[in-house]
């Protein structure tokens, strides 16, 4: 483009074929000059007749172009024309050489001069079906720009309106013609604006489209309600093909943005939930749950959070349910005692004791109430979620307290707090908050429960277990026990050391079939019956069978018949019920040792054999009869005295320690007896060694390990003689025992125990039989056996005013801290027991106490 000097400044002309009007009605002219043939042919008309104008010059046009019919009057309107007249019509033509019309012209004859002066025409030749084609697309571009539903801008390229349809403005007010020459800015606020204004610019230097743009803003009179809409920009193009603007459209997607909203807030809320169902909950401690809490809530869900819980139930106090609120009496008007157990804030200024809704700021771990009338003490009581007022300083806009609810009862209170900036709380997030709170609840409802039930295993478990490290004379004892059932510490395994007359001991070990509570409290019911058994000082096997009926009556009626027809009695029995396999039978192994002699007697009902392991020597399982399990019955159980070497190694232990899913048994006894391999070291240090070797917290079985190592009563502890079956028997048995207590140093005992001895061994001449032996033992106590041939067991009974007799056992329960009888294979021994004069030995007996016997 160039401007021609001389011409009116901004009067531009183009080189190239302007695009105007004439381009698309597709203008043509011709003239005809006085002589009524064609003169001058112009390339449109060549064009739109499809003639050049070597094929058209000098030619009659009526002749040329009119069909046959229709030259009669067309001769007649070229000589009026010729006479000066004007004519304006619709022609039909056709080709020449063609028989039929295929067009329609409409044609403008304006007279003119030839330079002779004669008369002459200029034709102005139209197209008719470009005209109908541009009122076609007229129409249509009428129609959809001004009955359009969406609001429809054309932009110039200065990038003001340069038209607007009624749509956009209804929407914005006014006349559509009033918007035009406006901008953006006047519709948009400025970064609104400023991002469609670039958009418009980018449009139309590239050319290239832009869908989908999201733009919002405020429409008059529509109180204030922010809209938004998506703008679709392209480029519009003139007939030349230069661009003249850039037309827009736009959709009011409020609704859809309202929902798309909506169901990201219901995406958002289910994916909490969903991490709340996972992340909440994995632990069975209070506090870990409250802090579970907020990780999930904060950020995804407020910017600040906090979680009290009632202080009793962090304590472990029982509180029926409903009484968590201020209408207890112990609350004195207000809420009840509450700790914060947990706070989180997304919020980098918000300090570690914060208010998060308008309630003093409290820190974590402070003990504190909420104020009677306030929303947190409010919805505690009414067990309701409330809003919150703001907090202080400014940080907080939004704020809730709901209440923990689980199973009726309040356990404690959750704030959640959005900053200022953030989206206040709506009643989608008030549900969700009730959900989160509800979810949290039950887990810590779960977790106290879990606590206390676990706190009665434990004291029940340590009730039947041997308080401490247990004592034995002539044995150093370290044991071991591990439930199987990791939740609740308590398992069926149990071992127990008994002390026994004459400074025996008895160990048990034992395993009840099954595991948790039901088998804690079977174990327990048969440690009971064996240390009442072992009271009576019997043999190990008479315990056992003795201990095997009590099994087979806890079932109680027809529990007998149903355990023999189980697959305890045999691989092809049928199956037993899962209840009385697991809670009413078990195997138990009872060994007694007497470390005057460090001879052992074991009797097995079902278990593992025993491990021995002497100095020098490899670990051995002792060939012990394994009998029965107990509970089963029908089966006599034997008896094996083995003797004991000073320094050897005694293990006792139940399956779980050598027996799971990846371990056979076998293999684990093999495992178990190399882990034994040094019994050289400290006693304590030989158990942990072998629960670290094997592997064994598995947590599949119940593990009890008793471990002890023989240390036999010495030569000079022990005061062993024969009495003659004679009256001076007792004078010498006096004798004997004031000597032995002499070289011992215990001189304070003499007295009692020469008045005692007198008394036991005139009884074993008086109502017993064969040769006396007399024994002092001397360990922790002093112990005193008198031995006969008799099997008649002493009798304590009270004597009548009148008798001469029948005050000796009395005498001797009297004086000595405990006295007793039991059956030997060779008639009875009758013993009494003394503690040593430390100061803790029991009291003389009074004036009275003794004057009580006579």
């Amino acid at each position: 483009m160039s401007e021609i000097p001389g011409t009116a400044s901004g009067v531009v002309w183009q080189s190239s074929p302007p695009g105007s009007i004439y381009d698309y009605i597709k203008v043509a002219s011709f003239s005809i000059g006085p002589d009524g043939l064609v003169d001058q042919w112009s390339r449109r008309a060549a064009d739109l007749f499809g003639l050049t104008a070597e094929q058209v010059r000098g030619k009659d046009p009526v002749e040329a172009f009119l069909p046959a019919e229709l030259r009669s009057r067309g001769h007649r309107k070229v000589a009026e024309i010729l006479d000066g007249k004007e004519w304006t019509g619709l022609v039909p033509f056709r080709a020449p050489g063609g028989r039929r019309a295929h067009g329609l012209a409409e044609i403008y004859v304006m007279p003119s001069e030839a330079r002779d002066g004669r008369q002459a025409a200029l034709c102005i030749v139209v197209d008719v079906r470009a005209l109908r084609r541009i009122e076609s697309d007229l129409a249509s571009s009428q129609a959809i720009f001004g009955q359009s539903p969406f609001g429809f801008l054309l932009f110039g390229t200065d990038l003001t309106v340069q038209r607007a349809n009624r749509r956009f403005a209804a929407v914005f007010g006014g006349e559509a013609e009033q918007h035009r020459g406006r901008t953006v800015h006047d519709y948009l606020p400025r970064a609104e604006a400023d991002h469609l204004d670039a958009a418009l610019r980018r449009v139309l230097e590239s050319g290239e489209s832009v869908t989908d743009l999201q733009v919002s803003g405020v429409v008059p009179g529509g109180g204030g309600e922010r809209r938004h809409w998506s703008v679709n920009l392209y480029r519009v193009h003139g007939g030349s093909g230069r661009p003249i603007g850039v037309a827009g459209v736009g959709t009011d997607v409020t609704r859809r943005q309202i929902a798309a909203r909506e169901a990201a807030s219901a995406r958002r809320n289910l994916a909490l939930l969903n991490e709340a169902g996972a992340r909440i909950g994995n632990s069975l401690d209070l506090e870990t749950t409250a802090r579970e809490l907020l990780d999930v809530a904060v950020p995804g869900f407020c910017d600040l959070a906090s979680v009290d819980l009632y202080q009793a139930l962090l304590t472990g106090e029982e509180a029926p349910p409903g009484q968590f609120g201020p209408a207890h009496e112990s609350y004195g008007g207000g809420s009840a005692d509450l700790r914060r157990v947990a706070f989180a804030s997304a919020v980098s200024d918000a300090p570690l004791a914060a208010s998060t809704g308008g309630t003093p700021p409290v820190a974590l771990g402070e003990v504190h109430r909420y104020p009677f009338n306030s929303a947190c003490a409010t919805a505690l009581r009414t067990a309701a979620v409330r809003a919150l007022p703001e907090g202080e300083g400014g940080l907080v806009q939004s704020a809730l307290a709901v209440p923990m609810v689980a199973h009726d009862t309040v356990v404690g209170l959750v704030q959640f707090a959005r900053a200022k900036g953030s989206e206040p709380f709506g009643e989608r997030d008030r549900a969700l908050a009730v959900e989160l709170a509800a979810r949290a609840a039950v887990c810590i409802d779960n977790a106290r429960l879990y606590r206390r039930e676990h706190e009665r295993a434990l004291i029940l478990q340590r009730s039947l277990l041997p308080p401490g490290d247990p004592e034995a004379a002539g044995l150093d004892i370290a044991c071991r026990y591990l439930p199987g059932t990791t939740a609740t510490e308590v398992g069926g395994d149990w071992f127990d050391v008994i002390e026994l007359p004459g400074h025996r001991t008895a160990l048990v070990v034992g395993d009840v079939m099954g595991r948790g509570l039901r088998a804690a409290v079977a174990m327990g019911e048969l440690r009971t019956a064996v240390r009442t058994l072992a009271l009576l000082d019997l043999e190990p096997a008479e315990v056992l069978s003795a201990l095997d009926e009590i099994a087979r009556g806890l079932g109680g009626p027809g529990t007998r018949a149903q355990v023999r027809r189980s697959g305890a009695a045999g691989p092809d029995a049928p199956e037993q019920p899962a209840d009385l396999a697991e809670v009413y039978l078990a195997t138990c192994v009872y060994a007694v040792y007497d470390p005057v002699t460090r001879r052992c007697t074991f009797a097995n009902a079902g278990h593992l054999p025993p491990v021995l392991v002497e100095p020098g020597e490899e670990a051995l399982l002792l060939d012990v009869p394994p009998g029965m399990p107990l509970g089963v019955g029908g089966e006599p159980f034997e008896e094996v005295e083995v003797e004991l070497p000073e320094g050897a190694l005694l293990a006792l232990y139940t399956d779980g320690l050598v027996e799971s899913r990846d371990h056979p048994l076998d293999e684990g006894l093999h495992a178990f007896r190399a882990a034994l391999g040094d019994p050289g070291r400290a006693l304590e240090d030989v158990c942990d060694h072998v629960l670290t070797t094997l592997d064994t917290r598995h947590g599949e079985d119940d593990i009890a390990l008793l471990m002890a190592r023989i240390q036999g009563l010495p030569a000079d502890a022990v005061g062993d003689w024969r009495l003659p079956r004679e009256p001076r028997s007792v004078g010498r048995a006096r004798e004997l025992a004031r000597a032995q207590l002499d070289s011992w140093g215990l001189e304070a005992l003499v007295d009692t125990v020469e008045l005692l001895v007198s008394e036991l061994v005139t009884n074993a001449l008086r109502y017993g039989e064969g040769e006396i032996r007399l024994r002092l033992l001397r360990d922790r106590t002093l112990v005193c056996e008198v031995w006969d041939a008799g099997l008649v067991q002493p009798r304590r009974r009270r004597a009548r005013d009148t008798d001469e007799g029948g005050r000796g056992l009395q005498l001797v329960g009297l004086l000595s801290a405990g006295w007793g009888s039991r059956r030997t294979p060779l008639g009875k021994t009758v013993w009494f027991e003394l503690g040593l004069p430390d100061g803790t030995g029991p009291a003389e007996p009074t004036v009275e106490q003794l004057l009580s016997m006579f």
